[in-house]
């Protein structure tokens, strides 16, 4: 634009550096009607990050709230569509999660779908992570909705197993819209007249053109396993991790963030010198200091890897995802008995 202020020379500078950055992942431009895009507070970060890479700035994003168990509140969805549009935003996109990363929670997908049908916003579902429980006839619940978004994300490398990375753009649009976005008729590469069908040369609907064929990896593994297959291998996991839920709660060191409705079990371990402090003004500090310690401890006996994290005002609790089809009953009392050796001195 011949308007625009040249970068000033930042020479090192490492305060105008980040202020740099933050101007231009934080961008919001004045020229134009700012959008809006509404995700629950426990959505990925990809979300953000894909607002950032969209020019439309982090800013765009509002987080709606979400319950104690980590789901989307549809009335504070309603109350933040409202806000946007008071503040002359314009809404365009809601983005719903099936399996959040830390509690495995899923979004009330037919209420969330109702409010963006009120107010004509594209519903997006974030199913990564929860999307291969469409599989099972048992927890296919979960997601009872999704057949009413516009789009859905789904990683069939996670809890499928599949080889990575195997990832998967659903769209209910038929009209060829990721080509109509991303296209741009390279003739050098996407030529018209070849002896073939031109509908399988997919490069020209991505934004990186040369990309691995993710969808083979799925492929095979369908062929190989089934349908029934692949069923088994979700029920196994929610199995499992019912088994894992039900020891833990036979033993006094251990405590269950909640009751998981996934395959995602948060709990804690409580040391011996915490056992009879629950009621003490430190317990929840002195107990979010042993996930670290016991993290630390399992990496260098090279004996177990578990995630721990902090979640909302709940300190450190360890995170076991239940999903690799071949863990046994056996390993989760390995890895209770194992959490148990490593702490006893605590």
């Amino acid at each position: 634009m011949a308007d625009s202020q040249p970068l000033l020379s930042l020479d090192g500078d490492a305060v105008a550096a980040e202020a740099l950055l933050r101007d231009v992942f934080g961008i919001v431009v004045d020229e134009v009607i700012r959008k809006g895009t509404s995700a629950s507070e426990k959505c990925h970060y990809s979300v953000k990050k894909g607002a950032a890479f969209l020019g439309l700035g982090t800013d765009s994003v509002r987080m709606v709230k979400a319950d104690e168990r980590g789901k989307m509140i549809p009335e504070d969805l309603e109350r933040q569509i409202g806000l946007a549009e008071a503040e002359g935003a314009m809404p365009f996109l809601v983005s719903a999660t099936s399996g959040t990363t830390v509690l495995g929670a899923f979004d009330p997908l037919e209420a969330v779908a109702d409010v963006c049908q009120r107010h004509g916003l594209w519903l997006h579902v974030d199913a990564a992570w929860g999307g291969s429980v469409l599989l099972s006839q048992t927890h296919r619940h979960l997601l009872n909705g999704i057949q009413r978004a516009d789009s859905v994300a789904w990683n069939p490398h996670k809890l499928l197993s599949a080889g990575l990375q195997c990832s998967a753009l659903l769209l209910r649009d038929t009209s060829n819209l990721l080509k109509r976005c991303h296209g741009s008729q390279a003739s050098y590469l996407f030529q018209q007249d070849k002896f073939y069908d031109v509908a399988l040369d997919t490069g020209d609907k991505v934004v990186q053109c040369g990309r691995r064929v993710d969808c083979l990896k799925l492929w095979l593994m369908w062929k190989a396993q089934g349908g029934q297959g692949l069923e088994r291998r979700v029920d196994q996991a929610f199995a499992l991790a019912r088994y894992l839920v039900e020891e833990l709660k036979k033993r006094e060191t251990f405590e269950l963030v909640m009751e998981p409705e996934f395959v995602n079990v948060c709990f804690w371990f409580v040391p011996p010198s915490l056992r009879e402090k629950k009621g003490s003004p430190d317990y929840g500090e002195r107990l979010a200091k042993v996930a670290p310690i016991l993290k630390e401890r399992m990496v260098r006996k090279g004996s177990m890897m578990i995630g721990y994290q902090p979640h909302g005002t709940r300190g450190n609790f360890f995170r076991m995802v239940v999903a690799n089809p071949a863990l046994t009953r056996a390993d989760m009392d390995f890895l209770l008995n194992e959490l148990e050796r490593l702490g006893q001195d605590l």
